[in-house]
């Protein structure tokens, strides 16, 4: 109770200690204040004198930096241009060390084209002189080879001169005794030539209908060689067609009448005549007083024809209805333009693929004969150029067997 106070008024009950405590406090807090504000008015005068300092360093910094950029340009300028007198100095001395050295080099560079401009001309001197011995030693070379050439040609010449003389004279000979003999031939072959000539014509006939009979005739049929009998496709036999065959130089109109004789005779239905010459009013096949007339190169292709129409005529013969209109018409068609025309028109294509051919074998034998020809003649280039190397070079060349002398002669003999 002793350290507490009452109030009269409201009775409130305080502790003394409290107040003393809350008055020592707020004592403190003002003093603590007031010296708060003391220093803090003591540090702002501080800055303050620290900022004008900082200003006055500032400034004097600022100063002294500009007396030292001053000097130090100075001192730049001055480095400068000592280095730049320095630099012209050692320019000028290296400009004249290399006007020195290349005052040498062209003395070195005059010295060596000098040498360069002799050596070049004792080089073409040189040149000069090797290709005059060379050309001399080529005009001798040429002389000689020009005599060796000249005395091998009139050797050559001599002997080609014996030689072709005994070629005309053994030619000669062999003339007079192929004529003779041809002439003996013409005399007794006659009959051989015709019947060789039988015998290939029942060879083509068979070869190009292997379904026909080919039977030759009996030698004391006079006129006729051969008769094909003709068989349709399933064997049966339609007709008959007699061939005579003619190897003459010329056409006997006698030869119709006697085959058209002989074709009633044999029961044939049609008569060739293959003839090797023509009748002189007939330039190619044809029909003449009911017998037709044809060469050897245009038998297959009438033949061919004519089997075809006796064909005909026999289907008509077994045919029942208009039996005698088909046979006339038939007939009439054997003998009329229409007939020959296709007849002519097969013939002529048969013709033209012989000739041809003819043709083609003489083109191709010309070719052969022409390099034939240029062969003979590089060979003989060959063997000449050949002659002349070893005449000139002698024994140096080696030996080529196949361009000797003796081996040419012997290839030109046989």
């Amino acid at each position: 109770m002793q350290n507490s106070i009452i109030c009269p008024n409201c009775k409130h009950e305080f502790s003394v200690e409290k107040v003393i405590e809350s008055q020592v406090k707020d004592g403190i807090q003002k003093q603590m204040l007031e010296q708060q504000k003391k220093l803090q008015q003591q540090f702002e005068a501080r800055q303050n004198e620290l900022t004008e300092k900082e200003k006055k360093f500032e400034m004097l910094r600022q100063q002294e930096n500009e007396i030292f950029q001053k000097k130090l340009q100075e001192r730049e300028a001055i480095i400068k241009k000592q280095a730049e007198q320095k630099a012209i100095s050692d320019f000028e001395m290296k400009l004249k060390s290399l006007e020195e050295e290349n005052l040498l080099q062209d003395a070195k560079l005059k010295e060596a084209q000098l040498k360069e401009l002799e050596f070049r001309k004792k080089t073409k001197e040189l040149q000069e002189k090797q290709e005059m011995m060379e050309l001399e030693v080529q005009r001798k070379m040429d002389a000689e080879r020009k005599l060796i050439e000249e005395n091998a040609r009139k050797k050559e010449a001599e002997s080609q001169f014996m030689k072709l003389n005994e070629k005309d004279l053994l030619i000669q000979t062999l003339q007079k005794n192929l004529e003779e003999m041809n002439r003996k031939v013409e005399q007794g072959s006659m009959q051989v030539q015709g019947e060789v000539q039988e015998l290939a014509l029942e060879k083509l006939l068979q070869t190009s209908f292997p379904f026909d009979k080919i039977e030759e005739v009996g030698k004391g049929v006079r006129g006729a060689d051969c008769i094909q009998t003709i068989r349709n496709n399933i064997g049966k036999e339609c007709g008959k067609i007699i061939f005579e065959s003619k190897n003459t130089k010329e056409f006997v109109q006698d030869w119709i009448p006697k085959l058209k004789a002989d074709m009633r005779t044999a029961k044939a239905d049609v008569a060739v005549i293959v003839t090797k010459v023509m009748p002189k009013d007939m330039e190619q096949f044809g029909l003449k007083d009911e017998v037709w007339i044809c060469t050897f190169n245009e038998v297959r292709a009438l033949a061919t024809v004519l089997r075809d129409g006796v064909i005909k005529i026999e289907q008509a013969k077994a045919s029942q209805e208009n039996k005698g209109d088909k046979m006339h018409t038939l007939y009439d068609y054997l003998i009329g333009n229409e007939f020959y025309n296709h007849i002519s028109a097969v013939v002529q294509g048969f013709t033209a693929m012989k000739a041809a051919l003819e043709k083609e074998k003489a083109a191709m034998n010309k070719l052969w004969k022409e390099r034939e020809k240029q062969i003979e003649l590089v060979s003989l280039n060959t063997t000449s150029m050949y002659g002349s190397i070893q005449g000139i070079a002698g024994n140096s060349v080696k030996e080529i067997k196949e361009l000797e002398l003796g081996n040419e002669q012997l290839s030109l003999g046989e």
